[in-house]
């Protein structure tokens, strides 16, 4: 017997369903196959955690389940303030009043230092960031990040020499470190299972909420004759980490963290408030809190601020931080990092002028939040892996088209001096293809990069782990803004072809290493990644009888 297993059936007993063993049903392969009047049969992941789901029957509406949004929605904040910079720049280096000042250009290497001094704070304080997290708590680490981020603020808001302007955007990247460690995993370790992947995959969506508003703000102060044409978006990236700071004193600590910290009953009594209907009896419950006490130790690593030992030296670590590794790499290199260089980008397919490329940036941002919050409401009924695979080899795809329409478009002698295009429709269609591009990697990778690694990770490494996923994230950002601005420079739209190989690469290495998660707790994946094959365990599904009711009546194992 596996040690699955004997989990289950403990699980089982333990909240009155009776164990799979004392089943003698045989049941055919099939799906939907009819057990009689009003049953029927179901493939689930976790059957236990099916039918603890099927009675807890939360009700989205009541004030418990509206404050725990509020609780999303401050871990949501951190991410906006994440998003804001990500689009700010470049709209700010575009704009005439900032060069008017810093006299950096559009690219080339100066560009290339203010861009990536960002992503090398968030390195350097993604250590930082898992030790503050997993000593203080989630709560605090969020007020914690958010007083840097405006301390960095104040100092970039202020800049007349680009040496300030550097430091200032260092400093923003160290409090963005301490705000994505804890904000994801506080997402998922406060959300109901049934609701983890919207809440994690909302969370993440964030990263729009503070994109969009930065390039209409900068679409708007563009006009201004002034520095302060760039100095009021800078200026208003402190707003979102403003609500973090007035917020954090109102939300639940997560319950994952207590535990952790030999506070059962502050965990349990969050449980039973906001996944347990206020009934201490519930199944989903009595569940969870069973399944905390077996899989969270009190002298777990989290208490060993320098131990990542256990990422190297244990097979379930090395599967566990191999999903970490791959969405935090693939999630910054699939291509979305042009995103950054995207006014450049238009520049070259033909828009002229500056107000026309930063409104094509706002579309841009618009349509591919469209796309996110699309995958976002289907995150905990999708399986994670198809989504990878094919959407990887989807955005290959389409910016193998972008590529090629762009290529023509360079044949017909755009660009060249001396030469006039009259025909502007293959940019048009290479321009309509970069937009399908950020649509599709919004859907596939958008809601997914809070999901995967706060998933693959246990409750004792999350905050280690996604801090190495945020120190990953920031060094393919580090290499997106320092060698883009280099390539678009030196090789134009051909960089895109990098893009367009290493997409392909992905996609392989999803189908082959990709672990679903979907459809199970937390604690449960535990099983999956110790087994010998975790690609292949992911995908064991049990069966359940369903009554008419909804409710599960028999858990059903073939013989």
């Amino acid at each position: 017997m596996s040690s699955h297993d004997s989990t289950d059936e403990k699980a089982v007993a333990t909240h009155g369903i009776e164990p799979a063993s004392a089943y003698s049903v045989a049941v055919p392969a099939g799906h939907g196959e009819v057990k009689g009047k009003g049953k029927m049969e179901k493939e689930v992941y976790n059957a236990e955690l099916y039918a603890a789901i099927a009675e807890a029957n939360i009700n989205p509406w009541s004030m418990t389940s509206l404050h725990l949004y509020f609780s999303i929605f401050v871990a949501f904040c951190c991410a906006c303030a994440n998003g804001y910079d990500g689009s700010l720049m470049t709209s700010i280096i575009d704009m005439p009043a900032f060069q008017d000042v810093f006299h950096t250009g559009k690219d080339g290497i100066q560009v290339s230092v203010i861009f990536s001094l960002y992503t090398v704070g968030a390195m350097v304080g993604a250590p930082v960031a898992a030790v503050v997290s997993d000593k203080y708590g989630r709560k605090k680490s969020m007020a914690f990040g958010s007083c840097i981020i405006i301390t960095g603020m104040i100092v970039i808001s202020t800049a007349m020499t680009v040496p300030q302007f550097v430091v200032g955007r260092f400093i923003l990247g160290l409090g963005i470190a301490v705000m994505t460690v804890a904000a994801p995993a506080y997402a998922v370790e406060i959300a109901p299972p049934h609701w983890r992947g919207r809440c994690t995959g909302f969370y993440n969506c964030g990263w729009f909420g503070g994109s969009i508003p930065a390039t209409i703000v900068t679409f708007g102060t563009n006009n201004i004759q002034s520095p302060y044409a760039w100095r009021i978006p800078l200026i208003l990236q402190g707003l979102a980490c403003v609500i973090v700071l007035c917020s954090v004193f109102f939300i639940p600590e997560s319950p994952r963290y207590l535990v952790a910290n030999d506070r059962e009953e502050e965990a349990l009594a969050f449980l039973v408030k906001y996944h347990g209907n206020g009934d201490p009896n519930s199944r989903l419950v009595l569940l969870e809190i069973e399944e905390m006490r077996e899989g969270i130790k009190l002298d777990g690593i989290d208490k060993t601020w320098w131990d990542y030992r256990p990422f190297a030296l244990t097979h379930s670590g090395r599967w566990r931080i191999t999903q970490v590794l791959m969405i935090s790499i693939f999630g910054q290199f699939s291509g979305n990092g042009l995103g950054y260089f995207n006014t450049k980008i238009f520049e070259q397919l033909g828009v002229q002028t500056v107000p026309e490329r930063l409104g094509y940036n706002i579309l841009n941002q618009v349509l591919s939040c469209i796309g996110a919050l699309t995958a976002v409401c289907f995150t905990d009924i999708m399986p994670r892996r198809k989504v990878l695979v094919f959407g990887t080899f989807a955005c290959a795809v389409t910016l193998a088209i972008n590529s090629g329409l762009t290529a023509a478009l360079e044949k017909q002698g755009f660009g060249q001096e001396g030469v006039v295009v009259t025909d502007m429709s293959y940019a048009k269609g290479a321009l309509a293809w970069y937009f399908l591009f950020n649509i599709v990697f919004s859907f596939t990778y958008t809601p997914l990069q809070g999901v995967i690694p706060t998933e693959a990770l246990e409750t004792t490494t999350r905050a280690k782990g996604l801090a190495l996923s945020g120190f990953i994230v920031n060094a393919m950002g580090f290499i997106n803004q320092f060698a883009g601005p280099i390539a678009l420079k030196n090789i134009g739209y051909k960089y895109i072809y990098v893009f367009v190989g290493w997409d392909l690469v992905e996609t392989l290495l999803w189908w082959l290493f990709c672990v679903e998660s979907q459809g199970r707790t937390l604690e449960q994946l535990e099983w999956v990644y110790n087994q010998a094959n975790p690609v292949k365990a992911s995908l064991k599904v049990d069966k359940v009888v369903i009554a008419d009711d909804g409710h599960v009546v028999e858990k059903i194992v073939k013989e």
